[in-house]
């Protein structure tokens, strides 16, 4: 008899976990059999020793619907965020990114030209990221699009960074600024509503450019990582800015067993953000803390490496490490400590 013929059987619904209450829920019994693991489930990437160097390996995939609409995300800007996105986890890990493989799931309503068009967008990712497309898989579907993409790279073990390692007093730096991506939907969003309602109204677009093409043609922060050894930096922990700041910052806390502390006037928030986040009644720090799809980096480094990053334009010192009892906490303009929560983007949401 099956789970689902059990009438007495009371289940629990993933949208009450969460997608990372899901990971850490499926994850927590998981045993590694063999010694080349070195990380498993639980940072941007995988680790697997290779000899004198280690694999790095992550995966992401795509849905239509749930991470992407086709009515107003061009394919191949979509193709090329579908890199994107997994080149950048395998940046926060101090890693160059080398090779992909990419998965397709179409359904009948896809033509030949449609894929060719999503497949110009990741070759465009792949030539301006130097990685190699290597394989993939293609197969049908009942319910539109879905794409998987798995990215690699290749470091000695101690070049490795994880999200780890961060020590009490070590200061906490993000790279460019935050908040653009999450007010780029909300433009997409607005303009798809209208013409929803008027098929001849046209979009109006004027002003957004930047938001725009902070969410639908994101960039992984490899120069970062290359500034990194010309700087001869190591962070001491690491994460990408996929699902909001705030969130990001507590699993840095949470995998460090730290607590921390930011200041709301230290986030990075472009101009435009600020104003673009003032027409939708949004506050553009609120934007950079739950938004998501930034796609930086946020890592720490010791105190003894201030004098690395102080005068980088790439890099914004926003707080620092403290000890775990101590919480996670936003220090807001009026010097008053609220405690941070996730409220990023979360695929399992009932909404979503």
């Amino acid at each position: 008899m099956s789970i689902f013929e059990n009438k007495e059987q009371k289940f629990t619904s993933i949208s009450s976990l969460g997608e990372f209450g899901l990971i850490d829920h499926i994850t927590k019994d998981i045993e590694h059999y063999n010694d080349s693991t070195l990380k498993g489930v639980g940072d941007d990437a995988a680790v697997i020793k290779c000899g004198a160097f280690c694999q790095v390996v992550s995966t992401d995939l795509l849905v239509e619907g749930v991470h992407f609409d086709l009515s107003y995300a061009p394919l191949k800007h979509l193709g090329y965020k579908a890199v994107v996105v997994n080149l950048s986890d395998i940046c926060a890990m101090n890693v160059i990114p080398t090779q992909i493989t990419v998965s397709l799931a179409l359904s009948n309503r896809f033509p030949l030209e449609a894929v060719e068009e999503l497949y110009a967008g990741v070759k465009l990712a792949c030539k301006q990221y130097e990685v190699d497309l290597i394989g993939g898989d293609t197969t049908s579907s009942l319910s539109g699009l879905m794409i998987s993409v798995t990215a690699m790279g290749m470091a000695k073990e101690e070049d490795i960074v994880y999200r780890s390692g961060a020590g009490e007093k070590d200061l906490i730096v993000t790279t460019g600024d935050l908040g653009g991506a999450y007010l780029g939907l909300q433009i997409l969003e607005r303009e798809k509503a209208v013409f929803m309602e008027d098929k001849n109204m046209q979009p109006d677009l004027h002003g957004s450019e930047y938001v725009l093409e902070r969410q639908l043609k994101p960039e992984a922060r490899k120069d970062v990582v290359e500034m990194f050894k010309k700087m001869d930096l190591k962070p001491t922990s690491m994460i990408d800015i996929s699902d909001g700041l705030s969130s990001e910052l507590l699993h840095l806390a949470k995998s460090s067993d730290a607590g921390l502390q930011v200041y709301e006037e230290k986030i990075p928030v472009d101009p435009t953000v600020m104003t673009i986040a003032e027409e939708f009644n949004l506050n553009g720090v609120t934007c950079a803390l739950n938004g998501g799809e930034d796609y930086e980096l946020l890592f720490t480094v010791a105190q003894n490496d201030y004098e690395k990053i102080k005068a980088n334009p790439n890099m914004t010192i926003i707080g620092y490490m403290t000890e775990k009892s101590s919480g996670v906490h936003l220090i807001t303009h009026d010097a008053k400590a609220i405690p941070l929560t996730a409220q990023g983007w979360n695929s399992h949401q009932k909404d979503a």
